[in-house]
């Protein structure tokens, strides 16, 4: 059953031994995980990212600031010396390429990023949000303690025509918010967690039409995994616990996702 890995970031080492990228994805691809969408979300990424996807068939692309690098940029202190303004500027040309098919991850997060930095992040999150109408591209949300401040940046900016809640976070009641927008929210890993009954009764809330499954590979590696490396093999684990909580086939529930993520990204 062929279902897609909507959201993973294979430029970072996975493994040891280190696997490469044509392994992890041959490995994806004997279980039936048979298309990723790869996020590069700080430049060095988004460029690896914007070359990779024309390499591998399998892989279509997403890119962006992500929310705790754009605060960085806005205040002189990246690594890279790079202005936010420059910084976004070859993000929107990257994303002008065909096989990116992304907007993202961006959004806010208010764990990693202090109080001075949200009004940085703010400020990217709504360029993006122009940025994803302005190209007609779906946008994936980074959405990490910050629930209502992105809901409300969505709906005072206008949301894109298809937004997705990247490693969806939050409870029934935001779900159904979410759903009622017409958002996709995106399931990880950590549904699988024995501690995530609130992530599990969101999913339960949602329509199967607007579930979306991920790694977030090589991070929230799903139970019973956690502690390795994650990777887009694992999708299966997810993909069990999204039919199970949502009361449906596993083979339903796989079709679904599929022809889901082909709607919203277009063809691979």
């Amino acid at each position: 059953m062929a279902v897609v890995d909507n959201h993973c970031h294979l430029e970072f080492p996975a493994g040891d031994p280190e696997l490469s990228v044509e392994r992890r994805l041959a490995d994806a691809a004997a279980v039936g995980v048979d298309r990723v969408v790869q996020i590069g979300c700080e430049l060095e990424s988004a460029r690896w990212t914007a070359d990779a996807v024309e390499t591998y068939a399998t892989m279509l692309g997403g890119v962006a600031l992500h929310p705790n690098e754009a605060p960085l940029h806005a205040a002189g202190i990246h690594d890279s010396g790079i202005s936010y303004e420059d910084a976004f500027a070859e993000i929107a040309a990257l994303a002008r390429r065909d096989r990116i098919r992304v907007v993202g991850e961006t959004g806010l997060d208010y764990f990693r990023t202090s109080e001075e930095g949200r009004d940085a992040q703010v400020r990217s999150f709504r360029d993006h949000i122009a940025l994803a109408k302005e190209l007609g591209l779906p946008l994936q949300i980074h959405d990490r303690d910050a629930h209502k401040d992105v809901l409300d940046v969505l709906e005072r900016d206008g949301a894109p025509d298809v937004t997705v809640f990247h490693c969806f976070s939050g409870d029934a009641a935001m779900a159904r918010v979410a759903a009622h927008r017409g958002y996709y929210l995106s399931f990880a890993g950590t549904v699988t967690f024995k501690n995530a009954e609130g992530l599990r009764a969101a999913l339960s809330v949602t329509p199967l039409s607007h579930v979306l499954v991920e790694t977030d590979a090589p991070f929230l590696t799903p139970h019973p995994h956690r502690g390795a490396p994650n990777a887009p093999y694992l999708v299966p684990l997810t993909m069990r616990t999204v039919a199970d909580v949502i009361g449906v086939d596993l083979a339903l529930a796989c079709e679904t996702v599929s022809n889901t993520s082909e709607s919203l990204y277009g063809p691979w």
